[in-house]
């Protein structure tokens, strides 16, 4: 894909292979997966597979995942951006802005810098007429960030047995 987005504090760029060690502090962290259905990776291997997938994502719908490097250390933050959604959801396929970041990085605001930025790149670099969110019912922080940046709350859903938060935002919403 090549993507290279830069704000303030945040590389928002590629996820490439060197990002294994990062996405293995990120996904083996129990903590990190308690809104995630509680299941953290145990092994390279797998961190390796979750590369994989999002750089075949970036191949089959020209859009996924983004690493978040911080600008002044070069430290691997997590994840952020937009990714075409079809499991969540099954009665329709979208958009989807989503971001995981280490537990080290929380409560900084970064998680809210690389939405906005993600935002800004779906609505005004890939034209997209609207992107959704969604967010299990209990994790308040992250249901918190995504109205802050401007999502609306448009109806509860389940998935994977857990009530689940469906957000939505318009071009025409982001463009005000």
């Amino acid at each position: 894909m090549n993507v290279h987005i830069e704000t303030a504090r945040l590389i928002l760029r590629d996820l490439e292979v060197e990002d294994a060690e990062g996405i293995f502090q990120l996904d083996s962290d129990p903590e990190v997966h308690e809104f995630l259905g509680k299941s953290p990776i145990t092994t390279m291997d797998q961190a390796h597979h979750i590369i994989a997938s999002v750089r075949s994502q970036y191949e089959r719908n020209g859009v996924g995942r983004l690493a978040i490097i911080d600008k002044a250390s070069k430290d691997f933050i997590g994840w952020a951006g937009l990714k075409y959604e079809e499991e969540v959801r099954t009665e329709f396929n979208y958009y989807d802005l989503g971001y995981r970041l280490r537990r080290k990085y929380w409560g900084q605001r970064i998680a809210t810098e690389a939405a906005l930025e993600s935002l800004r790149y779906g609505f005004e670099d890939l034209n997209l007429k609207e992107i959704g969110a969604a967010a299990v019912a209990p994790h308040t922080v992250s249901n918190h960030i995504l109205r802050k940046v401007g999502f609306q709350f448009i109806e509860n859903f389940e998935f994977d047995g857990e009530l689940c938060y469906w957000y939505n935002m318009k071009r025409a919403e982001w463009e005000r």
